[in-house]
């Protein structure tokens, strides 16, 4: 496999890392322990040139790439796993995506303040009765003049409470199109802040659309198209996502590994017995796979890419890892990891999102198994 990474990106990694431990480390217990989403700290990393890294200097990002994207989340999911996940839904849910598929006139309007951290984004797919199923839908676009009249909800939309933008995703007849629906449009409302068991500090909520008055340059990208979006956007936020339990993994399996050699029973520290060294040599092996099958994801990630297959690949056994290892901390930590005042039981509820969001893990399956038995009737063989 070919590196994803450049001398630029490490020289990225070292900077997020310092601003991480610096800004984002002191505040990761409160944020989870108040629901507290830290918006000054978000807005700063509009500054530093972090939420709109994947967009071109001339409108207002940093241009730069998915690897430097992934990174970003990585170094946050270390520390952060909700701030991780708010960023993830800004940066690439929303704003790649209004970038990659906007028009002209979107881009110089929308994504500047996107990028700055003036405007907070997310991406509103998911119903209350449309999960997994996305097509199914019933928020509707019905055209009314010259524009369109947009009624329906929206519901789990990361960030909902405090965005200003969404890339809302509606039925226009039989397809399907995006638009651009902003927080003061006539019409919009949001419901209550949802309580989650874990990625607490990650804005979670619900949207309504009351016959709001779209003109036709509020639709993103050309009508109709909007399944070949969904599709595609669908794709880069796995390979994206699964990075923020890439770190998440990290940092429960370096805790384990931490306690395990200070900690004593018997006499001895509990690295030296068999049953928690097999522990730890499970965890690694698996946080160390998950990384080869992120990155080897990650480099096949161009652009719009239909590469499915590597995708859910990548983001099924990551996200399962750091389940895996993060409830393997728990166990290493005894009775101690179970306390709310140790790291790793927050690193265990956080990490259950990652079997849910971006499809869950029954539909990860559902599309690698799909594409094995294409590959496999199309050439004979299995993709390498």
């Amino acid at each position: 496999m070919q590196p994803v990474y450049n001398e630029t990106h490490m020289e990225l990694r070292e900077t997020v890392r310092e601003f991480v431990k610096r800004k984002i480390q002191p505040i990761a217990s409160r944020i989870d322990t108040e629901d507290y989403f830290p918006e000054e700290i978000f807005k700063e990393m509009g500054r530093l040139g972090l939420l709109g890294i994947t967009v071109p200097e001339e409108y207002g990002g940093s241009g730069m790439d998915y690897a430097a994207q992934a990174l970003v989340e990585e170094e946050l999911g270390y520390v952060s796993p909700p701030l991780a996940l708010s960023y993830g839904a800004h940066s690439n849910l929303c704003l790649d995506s209004l970038y990659r598929n906007g028009s002209i006139q979107q881009r110089e309007e929308y994504v500047p303040k996107l990028c700055s951290g003036e405007w907070i984004g997310s991406l509103a797919l998911t119903e209350p009765s449309s999960g997994s199923d996305a097509l199914a839908m019933k928020t509707e676009a019905v055209r009314d003049g010259d524009g369109f009249l947009l009624n329906g909800s929206k519901t789990l939309i990361t960030n909902a409470p405090y965005s200003d933008l969404f890339f809302v995703y509606a039925r226009t007849g039989k397809e399907y199109t995006p638009f651009v629906v902003l927080s003061g449009d006539k019409g919009f409302s949001r419901g209550s802040k949802f309580s989650k068991m874990g990625m607490r500090g990650s804005p979670t909520g619900e949207l309504f659309f009351d016959s709001i008055h779209l003109t036709r340059d509020r639709i993103i990208g050309k009508e109709n198209d909007g399944k070949n979006v969904i599709l595609n956007g669908l794709n880069s936020e796995r390979v994206i996502l699964s990075f923020i339990f890439l770190g998440l993994a990290r940092r429960a399996l370096e805790l384990s590994v931490s306690y395990a050699s200070e900690r004593k029973q018997g006499g001895q520290t509990i690295d030296r017995y068999e049953l928690v060294q097999e522990k730890l040599a499970y965890m690694y092996s698996r946080y160390r796979a998950s990384r080869f099958l992120c990155e080897d994801a990650l480099a096949k990630l161009k652009g719009s890419s239909k590469d499915g297959l590597s995708a859910a690949t990548g983001i099924l056994y990551t996200a399962e890892s750091a389940e895996y290892i993060a409830r393997e901390a728990v166990q290493i930590h005894g009775g101690y990891g179970y306390l709310r005042d140790f790291e790793v039981e927050r690193l265990l509820r956080d990490a259950i999102l990652g079997q849910i969001g971006a499809g869950t893990t029954e539909i990860r399956k559902h599309i690698v198994a799909r594409e094995l038995s294409k590959s496999f009737l199309h050439s004979g063989k299995i993709p390498e």
